[in-house]
């Protein structure tokens, strides 16, 4: 992707200037957001992910208190950033946008021209839509002259140029191009060399001016090989190959053609390595952890000595006071209940096999969600890919505009990246990677618009992990009820709230709108509260509903927790 790290450095530099000076205007809640908000940028620089998120969004949940739009925006930014990096592209665009709103309540250009610029990155280069990534192009550009900053407008415009050489709209491209040739060497580097003489030799290629052409594209594949961006240097050995296919220079272009397979490979490798590490717990969140569990465990045992020394003269005569009750209740039912044990026997087995039906259809389903998804992205969604490559070779080794390949081409690349959302909607990828605390804190923040806010509240770290079944059957569960809400509350505010207890999840899920009568709701279709109650039950849970109309509904769970099997030695 071209530039968007260079943008990224600008930024943290950006930060630490800002910063410096909120701390020495602002109060300590400000200093302390500004400070999370730099370190959580320079953790993304450093690739650590998880720990930079989390630092992220604990700053940006302070920003939200301040009401400060310029730290907000920025907080989104750096959310974004990480997300994109991660090529999780549908969460970065999200947040990008987001950070795009409160940046325009705010004077700050500088922030304007990056978040504009991250977007049309995705937009061209991730999802294909050029039409709204030159848009975003342009609206930084706005903002880059409004700041005067030479070095920007030169990217921004190199940008531009590549974003319209790569749908062949080279009339539209060159005024840009013409105007990075005249500036580059007083206001470029050499990190934007390599594309700005792959763009010369795209150009002279299409005004078939072969010897510039093969010029410019040799002399951008020797300054990547200096060591530029890998990126770079693999769309140029790419671009060359279609130009050497073009003048019938086959084995050549074969050759260049395999280089850019292999430094594909490898920087899709670089990022697969990336989304492992991600899960790993760095060590400082670890001394964190254990200096919170030493507070609560100190705690705990004081307070349990003392209910000991209350509850010590008591337990005797407890023992002896339901031993005596439950000679009697027993005696009492042996009798009484005697005749309709058999009846209650035969509904309990009919239930539990009602219970155990929904169950395996669900887990049915949840197992069908991983298959399907991960058939969807790792081979169907390769093998378009590979598919519409191929095509491009065609085409251009046939020196051939037919418009239905053309219209084929687009149809594979629009289906490649439909597959890939719907594989991300079967199975979020949030909660296989941050696990279950992480992805409904997202999940409320999504939901939440203009007609509702979802309030997400938890007393467990969002890096606490569980069994990977418990945590995909409790964010599905979650999501059913929080997607009622949604569909048939008419609610204005609602309110999702997580508690570990004595190893079991208290879960509450509240909201203000028009609620229902308890004894019909076993009727009402679409609510799903009957498969809900069921799998809590086949969990060894409990769940409660309490609802009146006009007043809102509560839902009240609690479900034995299933942790992480220990690693035998």
């Amino acid at each position: 992707m071209p530039y968007k790290r260079i943008y990224s450095l600008l930024f943290i530099l950006f930060l630490g200037t800002t910063n410096l000076l909120f701390s020495q205007t602002k109060d300590s809640l400000k200093k302390q957001t500004s400070i999370l908000t730099q370190e959580a940028t320079q953790l993304m620089k450093a690739e650590n992910f998880e720990k930079s998120l989390i630092l992220s969004r604990q700053a940006l949940s302070q920003a939200l208190i301040l009401k400060d739009d310029n730290l907000i925006a920025m907080c989104y930014n750096t959310i974004a950033a990480n997300f994109d990096q991660l090529a999780e592209f549908e969460k970065a665009l999200f947040y990008y946008k987001k950070g795009v709103i409160y940046a325009n309540r705010t004077n700050n250009n500088h922030l304007k021209n990056w978040l504009n610029n991250n977007l049309g990155n995705i937009y061209c280069f991730d999802k294909k839509e050029y039409a709204k990534g030159i848009y975003y192009y342009k609206k930084s550009l706005e903002y880059s002259t409004k700041i005067a900053d030479s070095s920007e407008i030169l990217l921004t415009k190199l940008n531009i140029t590549w974003a319209y050489f790569d749908i062949s709209k080279y009339d539209l491209g060159s005024p840009y191009l013409n105007y990075i040739n005249k500036y580059h060497k007083k206001h470029g580097d050499e990190t934007t060399a390599v594309a700005l003489n792959m763009l010369n030799g795209m150009y002279y290629s299409h005004i078939n001016n072969n010897r510039k052409a093969n010029s410019y594209f040799e002399k951008a594949i020797k300054l990547g090989q200096k060591g530029s961006e890998e990126s770079d240097l693999s769309f140029a050995h790419q671009e060359y190959s279609k130009f050497l296919f073009k003048t019938k220079s086959f084995k050549k272009a074969y050759q260049h053609l395999n280089t850019y397979n292999e430094l594909t490979a490898k920087i899709n490798n670089e990022e697969k390595l990336k989304k492992i590490n991600v899960v790993g717990i760095n060590l400082e969140i670890d001394e964190y952890k254990r200096e919170i569990d030493n507070i609560k465990t100190e705690y705990k045992t004081s307070h349990q000595l003392l209910l000991e020394k209350q509850s010590k003269n008591k337990i005797i005569s407890i023992i002896i006071i339901s031993i005596l009750i439950l000679i009697i209740v027993f005696s009492y039912l042996y009798f009484q209940n005697n005749q309709l044990k058999q009846t209650n026997k035969l509904k309990d087995i009919e239930s539990k096999i009602q219970e155990n039906i929904i169950t395996a259809s669900i887990n049915g389903q949840e197992m069908e969600r991983k298959k399907i998804a991960s058939f969807l992205h790792d081979n169907i969604s390769a093998l378009l890919s590979s598919a519409a490559m191929h095509l491009t070779i065609f085409s251009t080794k046939n020196q051939t505009n037919n418009e239905e390949i053309t219209k084929t081409k687009a149809i594979l690349i629009q289906t490649h990246y439909k597959i890939r959302d719907l594989s991300h909607q079967l199975l979020p990828s949030l909660l296989a990677r941050f696990g279950l605390f992480y992805a409904l804190n997202d999940l409320c923040e999504i939901n939440s618009n203009s007609n509702i806010h979802f309030d997400y509240s938890s007393n467990v770290t969002s890096e606490t992990r569980y069994n990977e079944d418990y945590e995909m059957k409790m964010y599905f569960i979650i999501s059913e009820l929080l997607n009622n809400i949604t569909k048939h509350s008419d609610a204005s505010e609602a309110k999702l709230s997580l508690k570990e207890i004595d190893n079991q999840l208290h879960i509450l899920v509240k909201d203000n709108g028009k609620g229902f009568e308890i004894k019909q709701y076993n009727t009402i279709e679409g609510f799903g509260l009957n498969q809900i109650k069921a799998r809590i039950n086949t969990m060894d849970g409990k769940i409660k509903i309490i609802s009146k109309p006009n007043e809102g509904t509560s839902v009240k769970i609690i479900a034995p927790i299933e942790y992480k099997a220990k690693p035998t030695v």
